[in-house]
């Protein structure tokens, strides 16, 4: 078991209010957030037909939940996440620069190695992505966007805090950006998870840069699948999670790859055989549009706001049986 209990930790809400804030929160932040980034809803699958190689891999080592359609004669896959499908989308509804769309991700980490207070076999996410121009993929364009999604993030605290005041959360919309060979340069003796930690302790803000490539210890601070995010262009959005004195990610997201950067990372990867998939080849031939993108975590972003210990104080999953004790003995309340 993984779990963390706080000392004395008593939920802000009852249950009856922790479900009504959970619906107030996310359509506060959905708002905010379209409103900051120029970007319309549109609906998303919950699953994708295996060949195209529309479905993120993640790590390249988890499992997709998978079954047969009869009615089709083809294999489906629950979504990873939806990094390829919205690029492809944006490209199929004619989207043009400066404006892009939003949607609910729903997805199955069926091999998602522990649960904890922060990780669930259950990923609810805002997916995104916002159609960029050639000139506009930089690194200041990037931290702008990201500073644009902090902005949202912390209008929706003030938002929720108005309703509920007990919660009385903050958000620093200062951010300190850094880049992972800066923190390995800081902590080298260190894990990635422990950097995150001990640099987020101190910059209750952080846009961690660069995740995928090789650092100059021939580690990597994460493993980043190789054809969504451009690896030189991507990032980690964290805060400061006092509850829970510990480091805490709400969103990966990054400027997407283009035929170059998709082809070294392909290639860097060992994953030349994609080249032949019809989202690779559209892209590696300059079809699809320059796009920026991502995923928040909306369990995790009420969690941050709505001061909750446990991710399943605020989403339904399953649970080994050691968390569902330890949880119930400290109070705290499981969907």
């Amino acid at each position: 078991m993984n779990t963390i209990i706080p000392e004395g930790y008593v939920s802000s809400l009852g249950m009856y209010d922790t479900q009504k804030g959970i619906g107030m929160l996310k359509r506060f932040f959905e708002d905010n957030l379209a409103s900051r980034l120029h970007l319309r809803r549109v609906s998303a699958p919950l699953f994708v037909e295996a060949s195209t190689g529309l479905n993120d891999n993640l790590s390249g080592t988890e499992r997709p939940v998978s079954f047969s359609v009869t009615a089709t004669g083809t294999e489906a896959q629950v979504v990873h996440s939806l990094a390829k499908w919205k690029r492809m989308a944006l490209y199929r509804y004619d989207f043009f620069p400066g404006n892009g769309l939003y949607t609910d991700m729903n997805a199955i980490r069926r091999d998602e190695p522990e649960l904890d207070n922060l990780h669930s076999v259950y990923v609810d996410q805002w997916d995104w992505e916002k159609v960029i121009t050639a000139e506009q993929r930089t690194i200041p364009y990037l931290q702008e966007t990201v500073r644009q999604i902090v902005e949202a993030i912390a209008d929706t605290c003030a938002q929720i805090n108005a309703v509920y005041p007990q919660l009385n959360t903050s958000i620093d919309r200062n951010i300190t950006f850094v880049t992972t060979q800066e923190l390995e340069d800081m902590y080298p003796d260190s894990t990635p998870d422990e950097r995150e930690c001990l640099f987020a302790k101190d910059h209750p803000t952080v846009f961690l840069m660069k995740i995928g490539g090789k650092l100059r210890s021939g580690e990597v601070h994460g493993v980043r699948s190789p054809d969504y995010d451009d690896w030189d262009l991507n990032g980690d959005l964290i805060f400061w999670n006092p509850l829970l004195q510990r480091s805490f990610e709400i969103s990966s997201m990054g400027i997407r790859v283009n035929e170059e950067s998709l082809d070294r990372q392909l290639t860097e990867a060992g994953c030349d055989d994609r080249r032949a998939l019809p989202f690779h080849k559209a892209l590696l031939e300059g079809k699809l549009p320059l796009t920026i993108g991502g995923g928040i975590g909306q369990s995790r972003l009420c969690m941050l706001l709505m001061n909750k210990a446990h991710i399943g104080e605020v989403q339904s999953s399953v649970w080994d049986d050691e968390t569902r004790c330890a949880c119930e003995k400290a109070g705290i309340k499981l969907l």
